[in-house]
């Protein structure tokens, strides 16, 4: 997995590690275009990197907070460290539609083209920064599919239960086991 995400790729290689997938880390530079689907985001990624002959997997993922049209999504990661969690409820300040998706996309290629599997998992954003677990905005997303806890007050098996990546890799490990 090619990722300069640490947490990312735990959280990936626990996932497919209960499919008997063996997930290596692989530290590459990357490019990461700017597009408005996470899917040619991380297709084009595994593209450049798997150009090395190698089989890869690229992950990227975004919060879409209904309210603002699905924003930040495929550009999160820049809104985080830009305004940071403070600053997105600030942003939300005075909303009552607080919905927002979670959503993930594994990007496969071994020759060929990219294959992608997505993850998605609905909820809602928190009042306030919950939870010290986990990373990025997970102390303020609620998974409607929880019991009321944000993902940064979730252990990493049961954030994994329930998360848009897990769901990405899930898919994907199904998938690639029964291809093998």
């Amino acid at each position: 997995m090619a990722t300069g995400n640490l947490h990312k790729y735990r959280e990936a290689r626990q996932v497919l590690s209960e499919l008997g997938i063996d997930l290596r880390h692989l530290r590459v530079d990357r490019v990461e275009i700017q597009a408005d689907d996470l899917a040619d985001i991380a297709a084009y990624s595994a593209e450049q990197v798997a150009a090395e002959g190698r089989p890869i997997v690229v992950e990227d993922a975004g919060l879409f907070i209904d309210h603002y049209g699905g924003f930040p999504g495929p550009y999160s990661s820049y809104a985080l460290s830009t305004i940071g969690l403070g600053g997105v409820l600030k942003l939300m300040e005075g909303v009552k539609d607080r919905g927002a998706s979670f959503q993930s996309v594994v990007a496969f290629r071994h020759g060929g083209e990219a294959r992608c599997f997505r993850g998605v998992v609905r909820g809602r954003i928190a009042h306030g920064i919950r939870g010290t677990s986990g990373f990025g905005y997970d102390p303020i997303f609620i998974p409607d599919e929880g019991d009321g806890r944000t993902f940064g007050e979730m252990t990493a098996e049961e954030k994994n239960a329930l998360s848009h990546r897990a769901r990405a890799f899930r898919s994907f490990g199904e998938w690639f086991a029964a291809s093998e």
